[in-house]
């Protein structure tokens, strides 16, 4: 019986070109495995093959995406798959986008069955989930080793069958679709049942899922604002040189605060980006592109808000779950309140 073959495409970290630094990394590719790919194969043994594995940095795919996708097209024609494989980017931003959009051009343009890794939280699920299975990964590459053998049974069964049967079944994450099928009780029949089995204190899965929108009220709006006092908030990692309370770049746990009191500008030199998502450099050399302290100071002069509060609130802003991103959110805002800010400039990447 012929091997499953499968085309691999992962970005230019996983490739061993570099990181962010080389984010805008060519399109390139080899025959066989390389990166993940290696421990991939590992796990599907000998019923399959990666023929093929397609790198590009982020970058680059994100910011030409069609003339990048129609490169990666070509590449996954040549090679004949019998599905691809796309990450797992974990919750990686670009690198999950980048995942998404080789999806869809397999499921939409190619006709080749398609399998991307993503953390739940990653936002390319949200855009992609109907273009591809998603099969949920760990938060970042520490659960590589976790992830891979689950990956690549569903790989395996999507390249031998082309599909894939209920996802409470098989374990990727559910796209959206209902189909009918045939059971041998019917519908007041599992109602009842569920129900008693609830009454008994258990806690039988639904079979129609609904997801629930947390509603998050506005704020009420400022009453006077030539007197309100302005504060700074940012997830995009702008810290004093040296990150004197050791940060993280991804993933955050905690935030600083630091003082601007006297200060029109962030000095270059200073001040240094820290936030692992993406390539600091212009913002090094003018920290103001994050942090826009400039041009606050001269709304400030104009009165076009009565005073900016003496100091900045930062993280990274990358990977934070929600549950953690509630909790550090809340602190921050019970810090103003505490020194009276009317109002908070949230600035981001």
């Amino acid at each position: 019986m012929a091997k499953v073959r499968i085309v691999h495409y992962i970005n230019q970290f996983f490739a061993g070109i570099g990181g962010e630094e080389k984010g805008s990394s060519p399109l390139e590719h080899c025959e066989g495995p390389k990166g993940p790919g290696v421990g991939f194969v590992q796990q599907i043994g000998s019923e399959a093959e990666i023929v093929r594995t397609i790198w590009c940095g982020d970058n680059l795919v994100n910011q030409e995406s069609a003339r990048i996708l129609a490169g990666i097209a070509d590449l996954i024609k040549e090679a004949k798959p019998d599905v691809v494989v796309a990450g797992p980017a974990f919750n990686a931003g670009r690198y999950g986008l980048a995942c998404g959009m080789v999806g869809r051009l397999c499921s939409q343009t190619l006709k080749v069955p398609v399998l991307i890794g993503l953390h739940p939280e990653n936002p390319a699920v949200e855009i992609y989930r109907k273009d591809a299975y998603i099969y949920p990964c760990a938060e970042t590459v520490v659960g590589m080793r976790k992830d891979l053998p689950g990956l690549a049974r569903l790989a395996l069964k999507l390249g031998k069958t082309g599909t894939l049967g209920p996802a409470i079944e098989e374990g990727y994450l559910p796209r959206g679709f209902r189909s009918n099928e045939y059971v041998g009780k019917n519908a007041a029949q599992r109602a009842i049942e569920m129900l008693a089995q609830r009454m008994a204190g258990g806690n039988p899965p639904t079979e129609i899922p609904l997801r629930g929108f947390e509603m998050v009220p506005p704020a009420a709006p400022v009453k006077d604002l030539a007197k309100a006092k302005v504060a700074i908030v940012t997830g995009g990692g702008m810290v004093p040189r040296g990150n004197p309370d050791k940060l993280k770049q991804a993933f955050s746990d905690s935030f600083g605060t630091y003082s601007i009191a006297g200060l029109s500008e962030l000095p270059a030199g200073d001040f240094k980006g820290i936030h692992g998502g993406y390539d600091s450099t212009w913002v090094d050399e003018d920290p103001d592109r994050v942090v826009p302290l400039d041009a606050l100071r001269q709304l400030e002069k104009e009165g076009a808000f009565g005073s900016l509060l003496d100091e900045y609130v930062v993280l990274c802003g990358i990977g934070t779950n929600v549950a953690m991103s509630k909790k550090l959110g809340a602190e921050i805002a019970e810090q103003l309140k505490r020194k009276e800010v009317s109002a908070a400039i949230y600035t981001s990447t």
